[in-house]
């Protein structure tokens, strides 16, 4: 879809309007207004890239007013940007550094920040000296695909002066900083003075081999410029470049190839980062679209891979080149791991490529840090792009969201490249200024240093999850930084407990007494996250009556979603995770798993009337010890909780009532029966389920989590 100009004269006013009340001027809610609408469009800007500003006033705390740049902060995406994402700077104090001859990243970072409005704003866009510089009040910078396929050309200049005429100043490559500031500055005056005597109007500027400004009085003319501009790429490209960003994946089938390749590939990474002290887990997400699938599966590949990223800006999220794999074989029928030989090859071709990449890196980082001074950390070695012919385009992430974003640029470079390929060749900046923005300190501050949550990288499955107990623990894995999927019978149900649980958690219809639909679950999460790392199995329902008389029916219905259930979910998630370790030789590379089962206190203490239910959980409390005696080889640990008396499906209100009258107490005492004398509640059930899965060195053991309750003591 080409371009769209999407400005609204009532929408703005709106903005206005509504900014207004929040006692935010109207310079500021324009200039927000249009960047959201450049943020809204991935063909200009995707995840925090790009950079807007407008020059205004504000009024200072002894009422002075003060001439003031608000610029885009860091850590602030134009797609949902707010008006404190464009912090103010003095005006002034930004220009007159351009009197300096020269200015290091660190100083000039630091005047920044001393001449922000409000102290606690975050830092100002590492080219805010560059927008301090142009004197129009408005100014906008994307990198729109359109107009990288023209200025990663060899002759691009030429490309470009011969599109816009005088009505664009044109910048050769220059790293971010204060010399792109004084470069932009000097070719805006140059072409001023062209326009000027032209008789024509500067609208803009490229910056070659990395993107596109225009400006304003306005913010409306500054904005306007740039759609224009871009749609003139467009039509001198003879097309609008293809962007296909899936939200959001769909189910696949239950031997969709992600299902089955992700793990393989999730586990030849962790064994690769092993042997390079690298994080072992990482999420994946893949993108089979048309354009994906374009690229990947041309001749021309291996070519294009290491021309390097279509704007510098880009390089920290894939690195400079994609890993290329092997096309994966064909799988028929029941065809798996174990019985492929062909599968097999593969994986081996892909951990022997994974070597060759890891190799290449470090011989890239070692010449380039060799000709800047050998000063520099050298970063992970692991790819961040994957390109698997046949298959599609993998985004790597520390996160699932992480693993979009790679996704995400890694499509905006498939369209670039193929754009310009389409009308001559794609040349990119050269490795050496890919080294010095990969390496950037300003640049990788943008990815933030913060320390990752306790279970950040692992994948969750929580059975049951729709319930009082399941959703508690859903959120209480999320919190510790999680990715979470949700099982349970009543589909809209685990919907609501995803969709508690952040944007990127799933919600899926599973009877878990059916093997069928526990097995395309599973396959839905490792194509949708790239494998496996936790399963909570939390399912159950309690069938009453006394064992001489209870129905046989009711029996086996109990062991079916008390038992067998939980084995279907066991077996399940070990094969993925012995997918994942397949060719594991030490304990060290291993990612492992955990089985985590809810057992109940009635597995240790039965209760009159509920055998049905409590010989099933004490078969589970048995299930969950030989898992833990035959797979801690393996590194799959396996545990259980032992709960009672928690408000959920299984003891509602109602039932709360009647027992609690059989007893001849309060409710409040029932619930509070224990040794501690408190309710325990659901909360206190997830929180034990976290403690579990911290704990790397336990294995077959129970948590009891009952207030106190002597008689289902472990003993």
């Amino acid at each position: 879809m080409t371009c769209k100009n999407r400005w609204s004269d009532a929408d703005a006013a709106a903005a206005i309007d509504d900014y207004a009340k929040q006692g935010i001027s109207e310079d500021l809610a324009l200039r927000t207004y249009t960047a959201r609408l450049l943020g809204a469009d991935p063909q200009l800007v995707l995840h925090g890239g790009g950079n807007t500003s407008v020059k205004t006033s504000v009024r200072e705390l002894l009422g002075e007013e003060t001439a003031v740049l608000c610029v885009k902060g860091s850590g602030w995406d134009l797609a949902t940007i707010e008006p404190p994402g464009h912090p103010a700077v003095r005006l002034e104090a930004l220009q007159a550094l351009r009197r300096l001859p020269a200015l290091s990243d660190e100083e000039m970072v630091a005047a920044q920040r001393r001449n922000l409005i409000d102290p606690g704003s975050p830092n100002p866009s590492v080219e805010a000296l560059l927008h301090a510089f142009l004197p129009n009040k408005f100014v906008d910078h994307t990198h729109a695909v359109a107009l990288l396929a023209l200025a990663d050309q060899p002759d691009a200049e030429h490309i470009c002066r011969d599109l816009y005429g005088l009505r664009v100043a044109i910048v050769p490559y220059v790293m971010p900083g204060f010399e792109l500031a004084l470069a932009a500055a000097n070719a805006y005056e140059k072409a001023q003075k062209q326009a000027a005597e032209a008789n024509v109007e500067l609208e803009g500027m490229v910056l070659l081999q990395h993107g596109l400004f225009s400006f304003g009085s306005t913010a409306q003319e500054s904005y306007e410029r740039m759609i224009s501009l871009v749609r003139e790429a467009e039509s001198r490209l003879g097309q609008t470049p293809k962007l296909c960003l899936p939200p959001q994946p769909p189910a696949p089938a239950t031997k969709n190839v992600a299902a089955i390749l992700l793990p393989l590939l999730r586990g030849a990474l962790a064994r690769s980062a092993a042997m390079c002290d690298a994080p072992k887990r990482w999420l994946l997400n893949l993108r089979s679209t048309p354009l994906a699938l374009e690229l990947v599966n041309d001749i021309r590949l291996e070519d294009w891979s290491r021309r390097g990223v279509a704007t510098p800006d880009h390089v920290i999220r894939t690195k400079a080149w994609p890993l290329i794999l092997e096309q994966p074989p064909q799988l028929k029928g029941d065809e798996t791991l174990g019985s492929c030989q062909a599968l097999e090859d593969w994986l081996g071709s892909t951990e022997l490529k994974l070597t060759e990449y890891i190799s290449s890196y470090q011989g890239y980082f070692d010449r380039q840090n060799s000709r800047v001074g050998s000063h520099k950390q050298r970063l992970d070695p692991l790819p961040r792009l994957i390109a698997i012919p046949g298959v599609g385009l993998v985004g790597m992430g520390r996160s699932i969201a992480d693993a979009n974003v790679t996704a995400d640029i890694g499509e905006a470079w498939a369209s670039t490249l193929l754009a310009a390929e389409s009308i001559g060749c794609f040349t990119p900046v050269n490795e050496a200024n890919t080294f010095d923005m990969e390496y950037w300190s300003l640049e990788q501050a943008k990815l933030g240093k913060g320390k990752e949550a306790p279970l950040a990288r692992h994948v969750v499955v929580v059975t049951g999850g729709g319930g009082g107990i399941g959703a508690a623990i859903a959120n209480a894995f999320a919190k510790q930084g999680a990715e979470i999927v949700v099982l349970d019978r009543d589909g809209e149900a685990a919907t609501k407990t995803a969709r508690s649980c952040g944007v990127r958690a799933i919600g899926l219809p599973c009877d878990l007494t059916d093997r069928v639909q526990v097995e395309q679950a599973f396959a839905t999460t490792a194509a949708s996250f790239g494998g496996l790392d936790i399963v909570v199995s939390n399912a159950g329902a309690a069938w009453t009556g006394a064992m001489a008389t209870i129905p046989e029916s009711e029996l086996r219905a109990s062991f079916e979603l008390n038992l067998f259930a939980h084995q279907h979910v066991a077996q399940v998630a070990v094969g993925l995770f012995r997918a994942q370790d397949h060719r594991s030789s030490e304990p060290k590379q291993h990612l492992g798993g955990q089985l985590l089962f809810n057992v109940s206190k009635q597995a240790l203490n039965p209760g009159k009337g509920f055998g049905a239910y409590g010989i099933a959980k004490a078969a589970l409390l048995a299930l969950m010890k030989q898992y833990a005696l035959e797979e801690g080889a393996a590194s799959i640990r396996s545990n259980a909780i032992n709960a009672d008396r928690i408000r959920s499906g299984l003891l509602d209100n109602a039932m709360i009532q009647e027992r609690a009258a059989a007893r001849g107490v309060s409710e409040a005492d029932y619930m509070g029966g224990n040794l501690l004398g408190a309710e325990v509640r659901t909360s206190d059930v997830a929180n034990a389920f976290v403690s579990l899965a911290l704990m790397q060195r336990t294995t077959g053991a129970v948590l009891t989590v009952d207030g106190g309750n002597v008689a289902a003591m472990v003993r």
